[in-house]
């Protein structure tokens, strides 16, 4: 323990973000070898892919939990490979409509397929016991969550 008495290894958000941070890096060193995508891009791509509709980019950003301007960096990116197409909306000339095109919703198919690999490979790693016990301790962490943005919410 240290001799302030705070111990970093037991801190919670310390312990997740490293968690996180390792698995990510790991599943993003081979979209990086694949498809040259970078985290925003593929976090973009899996938004759009994932919900088979379009989306603004602060739909986009709210999903992915990134900032506006990683989200508009990964749209140029897109955009420029020809993955997604961008529409303005009739009734707010302000937004704009994102949208897979046919060559993007094939990227996101293979990268969904290396994805499903990785967890594969996750579960195999930590087996049946930890990944059930993974489940049930972060779906805890989202129901605070929720419970926190609906108090913030109210409050507003």
């Amino acid at each position: 323990m240290a001799a302030d008495g705070f111990e970093l290894n037991a801190f919670l958000p310390y312990r997740l973000n490293r968690a996180a941070e390792f698995v990510a890096l790991r599943f993003a060193a081979q979209y990086k070898a694949r498809y040259q995508l970078t985290r925003p891009e593929w976090r973009t791509l899996a938004a759009l892919g994932s919900t088979n509709r379009p989306m603004t980019a602060t739909e986009v950003g709210a999903h992915s939990a990134m900032h506006k301007t990683k989200v508009s960096r990964a749209v140029a990116a897109l955009e420029a490979r020809r993955w997604l197409t961008r529409s303005e909306d009739e009734g707010d000339r302000r937004l704009e409509h994102l949208q897979l095109t046919k060559a993007g919703a094939g990227a996101y198919g293979e990268l969904t397929a290396l994805a499903a690999s990785y967890q594969a490979e996750l579960d195999a790693l930590i087996g049946p016991t930890g990944m059930q016990a993974l489940a049930v301790g972060l779906h805890a962490v989202e129901r605070a969550i929720g419970k926190i943005e609906r108090r913030a919410a109210r409050e507003m």
